[in-house]
């Protein structure tokens, strides 16, 4: 994600190749709907609260083929829907996410524009909407993989979700427990060529990138079998922002703007 700046300074390339030298499980990507994968950033959140089981009922509805969800995990173990570390931004209450109980989190109220009461849902619900639905771009904040792959494989979602890894030893943690997850990252700033790229990819075993926009780069991307997502979401994105970014090649775009993507992919593109 844009907002998240860490991401691009990731240091993953410095991990040892042999240490995942048995790791050799190159997973599918979940079916999509489109040529051109539409992701609804944090749900579709211009009627709906970002991250709430409405703005991803809203995702589902306007055919968008990823919801991308953020998760974090409470005092007490729950996992739960919310970006930012703290409950300040977006709802009624205050203080870390991580120093509340489940039981804290769920009296909170979402803040809205359309005045309907909304509340931060658990990871197990998002999975219930999401079923048969529309896949799940997961932006692996901070929880446990353990607990996050049972509650996935509790409901029947194996080959729904992407991973996003946003810490160095969350790529290990994901392998050794749920070898067959498809993953994304960014790459690190060091890696600018198409050696750098297949070491990095010698290393770690991911199915996309994100942040890439150079010409050669993202050539070399496609030639050695990796996805490109990029981020585009923005308060001026729109179709002339669209064309340009598709012209390069890439394979996915995250919006906040996913009806009119959707929209525009199939008048335009496919």
């Amino acid at each position: 994600m844009k907002l998240f700046v860490t991401k691009a300074s990731l240091l993953l390339a410095c991990v040892a190749p042999a240490a995942f030298a048995q790791h050799s499980v190159h997973p599918a990507l979940p079916h999509s709907k489109h040529k051109t994968v539409v992701i609804a950033h944090r749900g579709n959140h211009v009627n709906a609260p970002e991250n709430t089981l409405a703005s991803t009922r809203e995702a589902i509805n306007c055919g968008a083929d990823y919801v991308e969800v953020d998760l974090r995990t409470t005092k007490d173990g729950h996992l739960v829907a919310l970006h930012d570390a703290k409950v300040d931004r977006t709802t009624n209450g205050m203080g870390k996410v991580a120093d509340m109980t489940w039981q804290e989190v769920e009296e909170l109220q979402v803040f809205n524009r359309n005045k309907k009461t909304h509340r931060i849902p658990e990871f197990r619900e998002v999975l219930a909407l999401c079923k048969g639905k529309i896949n799940i771009y997961l932006d692996f904040k901070d929880a446990d993989v353990a607990e996050t792959w049972k509650e996935i494989k509790v409901a029947g979602m194996e080959h729904q979700v992407v991973v996003y890894l946003n810490k160095e030893e969350q790529y290990k943690k994901w392998k050794e427990i749920a070898p067959g997850v498809p993953l994304m990252t960014s790459l690190p700033k060091e890696v600018t060529n198409k050696e750098q790229l297949a070491a990095f990819l010698g290393q770690m075993h991911i199915q996309v990138v994100d942040n890439i926009v150079e010409p050669t780069l993202l050539k070399a991307a496609h030639e050695l079998g990796i996805s490109v997502w990029l981020d585009v979401q923005s308060p001026t994105e729109g179709p002339a922002s669209w064309n340009e970014v598709l012209h390069k090649g890439v394979q996915g775009l995250q919006t906040d703007k996913p009806a009119e993507m959707v929209s525009y992919l199939m008048k335009n593109v496919q």
